[in-house]
């Protein structure tokens, strides 16, 4: 009589509860459940409800997982409960439409657009330090939301955004997405409760941008006009909810990350004065007390380790994907479909590949240190083919706003209000209250 050799599963993560599973204790503990997932293995289970999720918990797996083939691994759980916000976007897209739509609308995020696009941040940025006043308290968070909202609004209309408008984004696409990660996490029944309140923030963003599109000028070299005249291979436009879709990608997308990493600079600047001096005495050489151009950002060397160590500390919390084929990942079979997920705050708070991780340190990304960082170990812009295709938008965004911001104020933090993070997809600070300090060269 012979056996059949038993297939290796993943070990499950201890605590699971009959059928509402880990989610009460991801929802509630979330940084540190995922932190202390590689404790009980590199590939480990963890229930969603009734739902299993593989999760990677090491760089190499990892890796595996964003740089494989786009067949293997396609886009997964979290965002098929944003697809509702985001339609047939970039972000929320696989296989040969995502290939389309990504080759038509690259050049708007290439050079020489990105040189079009940098001179908006600059001209937003002087205009941002330009308008603060000696000693006047500001909610940072909020104003650098409305930064970012209003830049990406003006690459993409040419126009500035209304201030209520700009508010009316922000506030529902916060709403928005930390609804769609509370979804995704309590799948099924226990997601009815937030389904209405996503509905109705997910329909005012849409009504937002209809407005806007619908009263655009025509007249326009703007990143809106390259996506109405983008065509694929076949000569063949976008439709209109196509390029809906899009704009309200670019649009969350390109705002929500980069405000929340400006916040989070300037709270570190703030409460380590040996960088902040040095951000300050290189954008004195840099910049003097000008604005910041793309021309600069090149010599700002210590400014982007900066923002390099921003991105480790502040990342997204959680990534997820699902297998389009039969795969191995870490000696387990998987079959297609099965729910992967890894949470790239676990990753680049790992010591085992960034010392000290709770320590902000931008010298560890000097050539020298950040060549021994593993591959997997720091994923702020995921990778393989659905790497974010604005990351360099991003980049420059972070290091004009930081040196034209840092040219002439400090931002103080007000005393006795404590800033903690708070965690919905992204890490947020719950409040950032700041006084802005103007700075004696």
């Amino acid at each position: 009589m012979t056996t059949g050799t038993r297939k290796r599963e993943a070990p499950t993560v201890p605590g699971r509860l009959p059928l509402i599973g880990h989610t009460p204790a991801m929802l509630r503990q979330r940084l540190a459940f995922t932190a202390k997932l590689r404790s009980h293995g590199d590939l480990v289970r963890v229930w969603l409800g009734p739902l299993p999720v593989h999760f990677a918990t090491t760089p190499e797996l990892v890796h595996q997982v964003l740089s494989g083939p786009g067949e293997k691994f396609r886009k997964g759980l979290l965002v098929d409960k944003l697809r509702r916000a985001f339609g047939n976007g970039l972000v929320s897209t696989d296989g040969e439409f995502h290939r389309r739509q990504r080759r038509m609308i690259q050049p708007a995020l290439r050079q020489p657009a990105l040189e079009r696009h940098a001179a908006v941040m600059t001209e937003s940025a002087a205009d941002l330090v330009d308008s603060w006043r000696p000693g006047q308290p500001l909610r940072f968070d909020r104003v650098v939301q409305d930064f970012t909202i209003g830049v990406v609004g003006r690459t993409l209309f040419s126009t500035d955004f209304d201030p209520r408008v700009s508010a009316e984004i922000r506030r529902h696409t916060s709403t928005m997405l930390r609804l769609g990660v509370v979804r995704a996490l309590a799948p099924g029944p226990l997601a009815l409760p937030v389904n209405r309140r996503f509905d109705d923030a997910v329909a005012r963003v849409h009504r937002v941008v209809d407005d806007i599109v619908a009263h655009r000028r025509t007249d326009r070299a703007d990143l809106l006009s390259t996506l109405v005249e983008a065509r694929d291979e076949h000569g063949l436009p976008m439709n209109a909810r196509q390029v809906r879709d899009e704009v309200v990608t670019l649009l969350v997308a390109g705002s929500e990350t980069t405000g929340v990493a400006l916040s989070w600079l300037f709270h570190e600047l703030a409460a380590n004065p040996d960088v902040a001096d040095r951000v300050h005495d290189e954008v004195d050489e840099v910049v003097g007390r000008r604005p910041a151009t793309l021309a600069d950002v090149p010599e700002l060397r210590y400014t982007r380790r900066v923002i390099t160590e921003v991105l480790r500390k502040y990342p997204l919390w959680i990534m997820m994907r699902r297998t389009g084929a039969d795969v191995t990942l870490g000696g387990v079979d998987l079959p297609a479909g099965a729910d992967v997920a890894f949470s790239p705050h676990a990753l680049h708070h790992d010591p085992l590949s960034h010392p000290a991780p709770e320590r902000f340190d931008p010298d560890r990304w000097s050539p020298d240190r950040a060549a021994r960082v593993p591959r997997g170990a720091y994923v702020p812009f995921a990778g393989g083919l659905h790497h974010c295709p604005g990351h360099q938008f991003a980049q420059y965004e972070l290091a004009i706003a930081t040196a034209t911001i840092a040219a002439r104020w400090r931002l103080v933090p007000v005393p006795g209000t404590p800033v903690r993070p708070k965690v919905v997809g992204l890490i947020h600070p719950d409040r950032l209250p700041m006084t802005a300090v103007p700075r004696s060269h």
